[in-house]
């Protein structure tokens, strides 16, 4: 069984107002064994489709190689967006090298709410995938609900659209101190599930009556396609 631990901390500074949250990157992030075409950071996959769609909707003429420059194009790319990355999964143990959401096992989630909590300009969180088992969505779900929190829909079309309101900060007897009140009081975050950038989605992709839609009106509208449009109005 492979303990496959996420190999990113998560990238977050204090000017970020919205964070991409997805599970974890292939094992081979983590054993250290890239491809040729990989960037060695969060989503740097080469079969990877967030940085090409990101790439496209904002002509960043991304490097795609194993490169400290191609690692810092991206940086610099999500600083000046204000755009951080904080994936919800820790760790998992898989039986079969892949990169399967559905492959996780005795799964270990971050602490989100407390990311939150420490930079408080975060108003948005964009998961890469939806409410499917083992997806972003899904876990997030599953964390709140442990925390007593209910994510409350604000649209059901895809990409569906949720809300919840951070719970005030306490006031702590022992020491007669109060945390932020004036930051967390009352604070909404919106979550965005958009449609998963890779290979496997397409198929779910394709099965969409907008996706049919567009295709019937250009039939060279592809999955690519569909999500640069529906990403570039959320980054």
């Amino acid at each position: 069984m492979f303990l496959h631990t996420h190999p990113y901390e998560p990238f977050l500074f204090k000017e970020a107002t919205k964070l991409i949250v997805g599970t974890l990157p292939p094992p081979r992030f983590t054993t250290g064994d890239l491809k040729e075409g990989d960037v060695n950071f969060c989503y740097g996959s080469r079969d990877g489709q967030l940085w090409p769609i990101l790439d496209r909707i904002f002509g960043l003429d991304l490097d795609f190689e194993t490169t400290e420059k191609a690692i810092r194009q991206r940086m610099d790319f999500l600083k000046e967006r204000k755009i951080g990355i904080c994936d919800i999964v820790q760790s998992a143990h898989r039986s079969k090298m892949d990169a399967s959401d559905l492959g996780m096992e005795n799964i270990v989630l971050r602490d989100m709410l407390g990311y939150i909590k420490q930079y408080p300009k975060v108003e948005t969180l964009l998961f890469t995938g939806g409410n499917s088992k083992n997806g972003p969505e899904y876990f997030f779900r599953k964390y709140l609900k442990e925390q007593g929190i209910s994510l409350e829909p604000v649209t059901n079309e895809v990409p569906r659209i949720h809300q919840f309101v951070l719970p005030s900060a306490k006031l702590d007897i022992s020491s007669k101190t109060t945390l932020d009140l004036r930051v967390d009081k009352k604070r909404v975050i919106k979550t965005v599930s958009l449609t998963a950038p890779s290979g496997a989605a397409n198929r779910a992709v394709g099965s969409l009556k907008l996706f049919k839609k567009m295709k019937d009106a250009n039939p060279k509208f592809n999955t690519i396609d569909f999500r640069v449009l529906q990403y570039k109005d959320f980054f």
